[in-house]
């Protein structure tokens, strides 16, 4: 349906302006369809896909969750963390078939429908985002990071926290996990 690739193309190409500056992966370059089936923000799905095809396009394109950004394609920025089985992982590089019968979850699925997690609420607190494009990967990596380390230090974060933000919010970031960390303690009161 939406692959315009004729036989003749090559299956790396270049965007061609509804696709954006970055170079596609053409969908011919996957092999066959199989059915997938995995948990994803608590609900059991199927997903009729390429088994190698990214997680992060099956997030986006097949699935229609566009909270996860796509930003290099080479699990680099961060733009595309999600959770696997509760830890971060980069989409853009995790083959949908390695996550057959495991536990995903995205940022449109991080706290209930009418509540925040207490992350989000620190990014809002502390005024976190700029232009936003980089927070909800950074925002599901820090998640995950307080998750396995509910009092971490400066340098800690430092090392964990390797999400790009272009707008360099980062002395920002950093004050806003020492927010949630201590909301998730219990220290300071959610929003």
């Amino acid at each position: 349906g939406r692959c315009r690739r004729k036989p003749t193309d090559p299956m790396l190409r270049f965007g061609d302006g509804q696709d954006g500056p970055f170079p596609v992966l053409c969908c011919a370059a996957f092999e066959t369809r199989q059915l997938i089936e995995f948990t994803l923000n608590n609900r059991p799905i199927q997903v009729d896909v390429p088994a190698d095809m990214p997680l992060l396009w099956v997030l986006r394109d097949e699935l229609g969750l566009t909270g996860t950004k796509y930003g290099c394609g080479i699990a680099q920025c961060g733009a595309c963390t999600v959770h696997l089985n509760g830890g971060a992982v980069r989409s853009c590089v995790v083959p949908v078939g390695s996550v057959a019968g495991a536990q995903v979850r995205t940022i449109e699925g991080l706290a209930g429908p009418d509540t925040l997690h207490a992350v989000q609420a620190a990014w809002i607190e502390e005024q976190v985002p700029q232009c936003g494009y980089c927070q909800p990967g950074m925002i599901m990596a820090v998640s995950a990071f307080l998750a396995e380390n509910p009092e971490p230090a400066d340098d800690e974060i430092d090392r964990a926290i390797t999400n790009i933000c272009r707008c360099g919010t980062y002395p920002r970031v950093r004050k806003a996990i020492h927010r949630a960390a201590r909301s998730l303690a219990g220290d300071i009161e959610k929003t």
